[in-house]
């Protein structure tokens, strides 16, 4: 089979390699427009125990990255100048560029030719057997065919940016800041030892009122660093096209046309509040590849991918969509008290009851019950 691979994420490099290291006998082409050493954002982050979902399949790969994560077990939030640990929530994270790396390393030592700074139409891939469009939020694939695939895109309201900083968590953090104009929130992790994710959200309203659509990328850097001043404890935010954007919502109710198919953010979005994204891409591949070994004809192959994937997929991204909803209306949380605000954030997206949560978190969970109103019986109100 020759397959054609367009973009050269996490998504479509793993699938190049997972393909061609199981059926050495395939060619297997990378096209990637941008420069192999070329990203944007800063770090990836994945939530409970990183990459052990692939260990079933692909241990060699989770031994390989492992070693380069960061890992820690808590959430911290942070309001009004009151901390508060939730216990429990494991969460690994790994720079976006590092990753890129080892797996371009991995899908070269099986064989995957991959064309960087190379830009292909669907014309010139006329030859290949299958086309595996794994090239993102505008991917171009996608836009072709946009009726023949189903794609629905709709926009969070809210605005954010997405920076890095030299300044070290210890674990995943979020700090919620009121200011005389608004309300911002800063997601912020390390991913490195001497370096850490700052992903910085306001509603519309605010950056509204402080003008961003009229600022340069550094003018809004500086401001975003006054308002996270005491967070970022005199380290600056680095920039690498820290631009203010809108949430994207792709969605795609058929995953493959002809012989076209995709996979990770070209086919679906999860809000970065559920840190999934990258994630999500990697297991549509071993999906993917998967269903094609399964099926001798492409077509039920490609069928089999959605029928099993999709159910899962939708469950993700309806959580994401509940989690998104939360931070929409972030800055009327903020008005809650710091336990009744940590309790509300951890349960928004639906999928922690109280039951989950004391088995998940007992002491945030004895704290959060200690701090409720007691009723005359006793009990908590």
């Amino acid at each position: 089979m020759r397959i054609a691979v367009i973009g050269g994420g996490p998504g479509g490099l793993y699938f190049s390699y997972f393909w061609k290291k199981r059926h050495p006998e395939a060619q297997i082409d990378l096209f990637e427009q941008n420069p192999a050493s070329a990203t944007w954002g800063f770090g990836v982050v994945f939530s409970d125990s990183a990459l052990e979902f692939l260990r079933a399949d692909d241990a060699e790969t989770v031994d390989a990255i492992a070693p380069r994560m960061e890992s820690w077990k808590n959430i911290t939030l942070s309001l009004r100048g009151e901390s508060v640990e939730i216990d429990g929530v494991g969460f690994s994270a790994i720079g976006r560029l590092d990753l890129l790396k080892m797996l371009q390393g991995r899908a070269a030592s099986v064989g995957v030719a991959q064309h960087f700074d190379t830009q292909v139409s669907l014309d010139q891939l006329a030859g290949y057997d299958l086309i595996v469009a794994a090239d993102g939020l505008n991917s171009s694939v996608r836009g072709a065919f946009e009726s023949d695939f189903g794609t629905s895109l709709s926009y969070s309201s809210n605005k954010f940016a997405w920076y890095g900083t030299t300044q070290r968590f210890e674990t995943l953090s979020q700090t919620f800041v009121a200011s005389d104009r608004g309300s911002f929130n800063a997601h912020h992790y390390r991913y490195a030892a001497n370096m850490s994710t700052f992903l910085v959200e306001c509603d519309l309203a605010t950056w509204q009122a402080y003008d961003f659509a009229d600022k340069t990328v550094d003018e809004s850097k500086a401001i975003c660093q006054q308002v996270f001043a005491d967070t970022l404890g005199g380290h600056g935010l680095v920039s690498n096209k820290s631009i203010w954007r809108s949430f994207p919502w792709v969605w795609n109710e058929r995953w493959f046309f002809k012989n076209m198919v995709l996979l990770g953010d070209a086919l679906h979005s999860a809000h970065f509040s559920i840190g999934s994204g990258t994630r999500l891409a990697i297991e549509d591949a071993i999906a993917l590849a998967k269903a094609l070994e399964t099926e001798r004809n492409l077509s039920s192959a490609l069928t089999r991918y959605q029928s099993e994937r999709q159910p899962i997929v939708k469950k993700l991204v309806t959580a994401a969509r509940t989690s998104a909803d939360w931070y929409a209306g972030f800055a009327d949380h903020m008005k809650l008290d710091l336990m009744d605000f940590a309790y509300s954030y951890i349960t928004r997206s639906g999928r922690i009851d109280d039951g989950r949560l004391r088995a998940m978190a007992p002491a945030f969970m004895a704290r959060y019950e200690a701090s409720r109103p007691r009723s005359a019986g006793g009990g908590c109100a």
